[in-house]
């Protein structure tokens, strides 16, 4: 059939926002016990209930019935959330933050407390007990107490078996039951940019003895320490400006790997796993390198690697026992899922997708790498979506609008797989452009580094550059530039509305507006983070101010829309009520979209969709343009009618 045309925005695409709100989950920490597969799924149609699922003789099957939701707040962010073990698989509960075990079909509580939350779960079964993190909120100072803890399984009694730093992460037992390794470090450092690999002996009543400080410093990220079945220590570092496998002998580190490739991740929630001990031999990991993923074997006898080429590209969450590892994987036409691979005949079962649509392959893009100079003269990546649907083309003339994307963290990183949310987009006429700024990972230290002391300067200075060459090469529209982020990247966002004129408008997901209160308000994970990427505070309060688009209001001429959670504890509502507030008064377009029941992130199927329908009708009033979309009205302050 032809194609109708219409203008850039007003397409009609299968790839609807109820669709995305009901067909997709979000997958997370796949785990393997005695050759069954286990991993999460977060369910937006069940109010963003995550859930264990257990794969086992070819059948899928639930293991937590509702209410139940598998979810720590440690950090706020979680993770390590569940283990499975002979016991029974253990995980933490959302409504309590206490730990059960499912066994037998039933579920049994096994810790009762007020105060404490609980995360990144491990079995020492020398011990029948779970090794943990443990956050106390009962405590009277002003920040929770983070700890190293045992859980006897039993009588739910809780054993502190390391305090005194301001957190700690990976507690893992040697196979012997000997030996605990775990990983420890203080403010103003975030695990990316310092930790300390501690080493401890088990005494016979559980306790720790002769705990020492093996490996990492406040400037070398230490990543993932793991027990091979030998009782070896191995573990990822950057000592070498990247993360690479390493192996513990004799208290010093010998490089298992050395090669400008990233194995590890920036840790922001508990339990990410990027390799495991498929073999007596051998490891199964995976790594990043010029923005792309990369599966391989290595051989712990000789060191070698050796790629494993599958049509896959991003992989994240790796388990692995006797030859058959569980990961999560995507490409740049697959999307999200959980496969079983044989080690020996590298053969791939998909047991599970994020995204359960039949989509033609004419309604998607392909995201399209590309290494951009800034105006300092060094590189960023950055991957380019054009518009795409087979049903329609734009009149002769027109060029899209293009929607700049800015991730989160702003230690994070955007990849190339596909994403259905970005669908969304290409498939109505939008273009995008998704932007590893200056400070995300994946790319080295040196690159992750460019962001110290300047958040709101590097990050902001690369998107707009990126803005620019794209509009420069004639395939955007330069009078109708978005930019678009959550979290940090909302910051990035507010931040480049308010100090450049390069964007028309934009959209902040629980974006920061006043970094002064950011320090003041937020959690204790993030509470000196700042530190790192702007300066000391209240010292260097000057540059607090003078990055803070509040304070700069009167610069702002472009419309925003803004999305938040009323629960949101990591960037508070009144970042973005403050925002909207000022633009209000200044007669800018504005408009406030907050959900109840939501924090920092959206997890419920009616958020979701109504964020996507919001922000869709939005654009559409400020461009000027008639969606193909039913779309219910949303209040845009200082618009006419």
């Amino acid at each position: 059939m032809p194609k109708s045309t219409a203008p850039y925005g007003s397409w009609k695409s299968p790839i609807t926002s109820q669709l995305i709100a009901s067909q997709t989950v979000a997958l997370d920490q796949v785990r393997i016990f005695n050759g069954s597969l286990y991993w999460l799924e977060r369910r937006p149609e069940e109010a963003g209930r995550t859930v264990v699922v257990r794969f086992s003789r070819n059948t899928r099957s639930d293991m937590l019935p509702p209410p139940f939701n598998a979810r720590s707040r440690v950090h706020e962010y979680g993770g390590g959330v569940y283990c499975v073990c002979q016991p029974g698989v253990f995980f933490v509960n959302d409504a309590d933050q206490d730990i059960y075990r499912v066994i037998d079909d039933r579920i049994e509580r096994i810790t009762l407390t007020e105060h404490m939350r609980f995360a990144d779960l491990s079995y020492d079964a020398e011990r029948e007990r779970i090794l943990c993190i443990c956050e106390d909120h009962g405590v009277s100072s002003k920040e929770p107490a983070n700890s190293l803890a045992a859980v006897d399984i039993q009588s739910g009694e809780i054993m502190i078996l390391h305090s005194g730093y301001d957190f700690y992460s990976n507690p893992r037992a040697s196979h012997d039951g000997t030996r605990l390794a775990w990983l420890c470090w203080n403010h103003p450092n975030m695990p990316w940019d310092g930790t300390q690999l501690w080493l401890g002996r088990i005494d016979a009543d559980g306790s720790l003895a002769h705990a020492e400080h093996v490996a990492g410093d406040s400037t070398i990220s230490i990543f993932q320490p793991e027990w091979s079945a030998d009782n070896r220590l191995y573990f990822v570092t950057d000592e070498s400006g990247w993360w690479n496998l390493a192996r513990l002998e004799q208290r010093q580190t010998v490089a298992v790997t050395n090669i400008e490739s990233e194995f590890g991740l920036p840790q922001w929630v508990f339990g990410q796993t990027t390799y495991a001990f498929c073999e007596h031999n051998k490891i199964i990991c995976s790594r990043i390198s010029d923005g792309s993923g990369q599966l391989s074997l290595i051989d712990l006898d000789t060191f070698k690697l050796t790629d494993i080429e599958i049509p896959l590209t991003t992989f994240d969450s790796i388990c692995a026992d006797n030859g058959t590892a569980g990961i999560i994987a995507a490409s740049r036409r697959d999307f999200s899922q959980v496969i079983k691979l044989d080690s020996a005949r590298l053969e791939t079962q998909t047991l599970v997708r994020s995204c359960d649509m039949a989509i033609d392959d004419a309604y998607l893009s392909t995201g399209q790498n590309f290494w951009l100079e800034t105006r300092h003269a060094d590189k960023i990546h950055a991957i380019y979506y054009a518009p795409a649907n087979k049903d329609y083309q734009a009149p002769a003339e027109q060029l899209a609008p293009l929607i700049v994307l800015c991730h989160g963290g702003p230690t994070g990183a955007a990849h190339a797989s596909l994403d259905i949310r970005k669908q969304y987009w290409t498939s109505r006429g939008f273009a995008i452009v998704d932007v590893n700024y200056s400070g995300s990972t994946g790319y080295g230290r040196d690159y992750r580094e460019r962001l110290k002391d300047n958040w709101g300067v590097r990050d902001v200075e690369d998107i707009c550059d990126a803005a620019k060459f794209f509009a420069s090469k004639g395939i955007v529209d330069a009078s109708r530039l978005i930019v678009k982020g959550s979290s940090a990247g909302g910051y990035t966002v507010l931040a480049a509305l308010t100090f450049h004129d390069t964007f028309s408008c934009g959209a902040s997901y629980y974006g920061i507006s006043d970094l002064e209160t950011l320090c003041a308000d937020t959690h204790k994970f993030e509470a000196r983070y700042t530190e790192q990427l702007i300066g000391r505070y209240p010292e260097q309060q000057s540059i607090y101010r003078q990055r803070s688009p509040i304070h700069h209001v009167d610069q702002l001429s472009c419309p925003i829309i803004f999305f938040q959670g009323l629960e949101d504890r990591v960037v508070p509502p009144s970042q973005a009520e403050k925002m909207v507030s000022a633009l209000k008064n200044k007669g800018i377009p504005v408009c406030y979209v907050p959900f109840e029941n939501e924090q920092h992130g959206f997890r419920q199927a009616v958020s979701i969709k109504s964020a996507l329908d919001a922000e869709l009708y939005f654009y559409s009033v400020i461009f000027g343009f008639r969606t193909g979309d039913e779309l219910p009205p949303i209040a845009i302050e200082n618009v006419n009618p």
